[in-house]
């Protein structure tokens, strides 16, 4: 027995997701098989759902959430059998039983595997033998730092957050691992020039993670950095980055290309990355940003080589785009950066970055950063990084932040909007600053809309705006102009509104995951926050993720969430 859905064909983007990323999750959650094939006519998809019949009917939950409506649902059966069609005896086919084929296996003896191994090492060392020195290691430990006992160093790791800090399994070389810092002076006292820029920012002290990687990252190790948005994972390579690329032993204008290469999933967060190295930057270095949706690759081209960075922050379709055209040369990348990695994952960016990145030079120093770290990220690191440490900020467990108040509601779908209607008449201060979360770029569009009948100032942003539009939207909710921000998961990572005070899932997202990014969005740089989840039946097959995460952050859980996870 099999489930079939029919779907406007509209939707079946939003169904397959980038990179098939929204089936994949599908398949995954429900444990079903789903297939999209044409419908009877070209305005229509089916959507085919094979599995048990709670797989089925989880799948189609989550497949009606995503599109809203479904056009037809049917249940089919499966066929009879052609012994069962034609009866016993007469006719019956003759089976024909084939030996399985025996399973294709190459062998390698010892001696040829070594040799392929010298072979790639030999090869390895030719090219960077062509290519110019690089110089990693520029930390000069602090007298107070140097001074701390080892007990003193897990204590103040542990007070920062429980800091875990290891190489990672089968690393090959056990340098010793860095102590943490205690202020910018023990990282940086030695380069007056960040110090000049670090001051200007006003910062009292550094966060837990960049306590960590500093050091780290100075000292010339890859990094794998695992911690939650907002605890200040992008100063914590950006300033190392400055150091590296003015530190290289090779003139800056006799270098080809980019020193510094970074690379972030969405236009949102490049331009952020971007923004906030703009804020440090001292001695003429230039960073430029591309990213696709905005502007054409013919125009990064003329800005690329017109400015000629140091620094280029890039979305890996876009880089891909320009590497294909020869617009970049990434021979003389020295410092990398993969940021937000598991999120590039779920977008579907695999391909474009190990294609793009295999023209960077293989010495080169690499840090990985990820809010989450499932089987993928760590088969991306092990293929970027050599012999990394791997730093944690907190536990490896899906948990949101302490200084976030969740609270869940249930009620049925219909009921949403007039929920919505009321706490914004009703229960909003005029001094929160909100962004309400939707799962569909229409509903997002049909809700904004309403809110503008109703005079009710706000903005919106999702996948299918105008860069210039969402850069204006975000404009406006920092500075003041409006205090709500209707959005899609484009805007759960790497968006830094420092003064978000409440996040609304109006939807709640395909996965878990997401959740912990959304509600990361509050709840930042030292402030408290608050989070409101609306809450449906269509949402029970996330009953049970949901609940561990509360249960983590020791926040109430309503009696009817455990009641899902049984139905």
């Amino acid at each position: 027995m099999s489930t079939m859905l029919v779907i406007e064909s509209a939707m079946a983007g939003l169904v397959i997701g980038r990179g098939g990323a929204t089936i994949k999750t599908i398949q995954q959650d429900s444990g079903a098989k789903v297939k999209l094939t044409d419908g009877d006519t070209a305005d229509t998809k089916n959507v085919k759902i094979i599995g048990s019949e709670d797989a089925q009917r989880l799948a189609s939950g989550m497949i009606e959430k995503i599109v809203g409506k479904l056009l037809r649902s049917e249940t089919i059966s499966t066929p009879p059998s052609f012994r069962q069609a034609r009866g016993r005896g007469a006719g019956k086919p003759r089976t024909i039983k084939r030996e399985k084929s025996p399973e294709e296996k190459i062998n390698f003896s010892d001696d040829v595997w070594e040799e392929v191994l010298r072979e790639n090492k030999q090869r390895e060392l030719e090219l960077l033998q062509s290519l110019p020195p690089i110089v990693k290691d520029f930390y000069v430990e602090h007298s107070q730092v140097k001074a701390m006992s080892d007990k003193e160093v897990q204590s103040f790791r542990t007070a920062q957050n429980g800091i875990t800090v290891q190489y990672v399994v089968g690393a090959e070389c056990f340098r010793p691992i860095p102590k943490p810092i205690k202020t910018f002076e023990h990282a940086f006292g030695s380069y007056p020039d960040i110090m000049k820029v670090i001051k200007k920012q006003k910062f009292i002290t550094p966060s837990p993670i960049q306590c960590q990687a500093w050091p780290i990252i100075m000292s010339g190790h890859d990094l794998i950095a695992i911690a939650q948005t907002g605890t200040g994972k992008t100063l914590a390579y950006i300033l190392p980055a400055l150091i590296h690329l003015l530190q290289q032993p090779t003139p800056r204008i006799k270098r080809i290309g980019p020193s510094v290469l970074i690379l972030g999933p969405t236009r949102e967060l490049v331009l952020q990355i971007h923004d906030e190295i703009t804020k440090y930057l001292h001695d003429n270095i230039k960073v430029v940003c591309v990213y696709g949706g905005g502007v054409s690759a013919l125009t990064h081209q003329q800005l690329i080589q017109a400015e000629k960075p140091d620094i280029i922050v890039a979305t890996p379709g876009r880089l891909n785009d320009l590497v294909g055209i020869q617009a970049i040369k990434l021979d003389h990348v020295s410092y990398m950066v993969l940021d937000e990695a598991d999120r590039m994952l779920d977008m579907g960016f695999k391909n474009q970055i190990e294609l793009s990145l295999r023209h960077v030079r293989p010495d080169k120093q690499t840090i990985l950063t990820s809010a989450t770290w499932p089987t993928s990220v760590q088969n991306l690191a092990n293929f970027f990084t050599k012999n990394p440490l791997h730093i944690t900020i907190g536990s490896l467990d899906l948990s949101t932040v302490d200084s976030v108040t969740q609270k869940v509601i249930i009620l049925k779908e219909h009921q949403k909007e007039g929920w919505l209607d009321n706490f914004i008449s009703n229960d909003l201060s005029k001094n929160d600053k909100v962004i309400i979360f939707m799962r569909k770029k229409t509903s997002v569009d049909k809700m904004y809309e309403n809110f503008k009948s109703k005079n009710i100032g706000c903005r919106c942003i999702h996948g299918g705006r105008l860069q210039a539009d969402r850069e204006a939207s975000l404009a406006d909710i920092r500075n003041g102009v409006v205090s709500i921000l209707i959005a899609t998961d484009v805007a759960s990572r790497g968006i830094d509104i420092h003064d978000i005070s409440l996040v609304i899932n109006y939807d709640f997202p395909l996965n878990i995951e997401e959740y912990v990014h959304r509600v990361g969005r509050t709840g930042r740089a030292g402030k408290t926050g608050s989070a409101i989840t609306l809450f449906s039946k269509y949402d029970k097959f996330n009953a049970s993720p949901l609940i561990g995460v509360l249960e983590k952050s020791k926040q109430p859980i309503p009696p009817e969430l455990y009641t899902m996870t049984s139905q």
